[in-house]
């Protein structure tokens, strides 16, 4: 399984938030939806084996699991829209106890730590930044947990967290790149390996 967590620095955790200014008025959120965007579609599918977790100001986490996911849409504004529904059951998240908003979307009242802690024990966590090593001079692991952020830095505490739990840290090209291209560069490093074993 791939798993990918994004640290979301300026989004809402209520669900008073308007569809039509996720850049601005959604503090960001429109880097997040692309985010899950990339992690999911293919051409005409969906990747199953991929679960990403949207980390919401390091109060709430949204999880998307591919293998359940219904209702999906390439477009920011529909993704958007199954963040705001998640956020709207808010209430029903007590503790670390999920509650699923629709087919594949799960709200809990996590944050950062307890995430990465988490996905951790299931995989290899993979920090994704332009200072890591070459993707190109790394053998991609089995079941790689990356961790990437929003369009700002990892806060302090974040950085700590992943300075002791991080297995590798990788950088997916010479450029700095979107979250959302990562995202996509690291699939295909992921597919790209798979491929030239065939």
């Amino acid at each position: 399984m791939r798993q990918f967590i994004v640290s979301g620095h300026d989004v809402p955790t209520t669900p008073d938030f308007s569809l039509s200014d996720l850049a601005g008025g959604a503090g960001r959120l429109d880097v997040l939806c692309r985010c899950v965007s990339s992690a999911f579609f293919l051409s005409h599918a969906i990747r199953e084996d991929v679960r990403t977790y949207l980390v919401l100001s390091d109060e709430f986490t949204v999880r998307f699991e591919g293998s359940e996911l219904r209702r999906l849409n390439p477009d920011e504004r529909s993704t958007a829209a199954l963040i705001r529904k998640a956020l709207e059951e808010r209430e029903e998240a007590i503790g670390h106890m999920e509650v699923e908003t629709s087919p594949g979307v799960h709200l809990s009242r996590r944050g950062f730590g307890p995430i990465l802690e988490a996905a951790s024990e299931s995989g290899t966590v993979v920090q994704l930044h332009e200072e890591g090593e070459p993707a190109v001079e790394v053998e991609p692991p089995a079941d790689p947990v990356f961790v990437l952020s929003d369009h700002r830095e990892f806060a302090d505490g974040e950085a700590a967290l992943l300075e002791s739990r991080a297995d590798e840290r990788v950088r997916v090209g010479p450029k700095r790149l979107h979250a959302n291209h990562a995202i996509t560069v690291a699939h295909n490093w992921l597919d790209t390996e798979g491929f030239e074993r065939y």
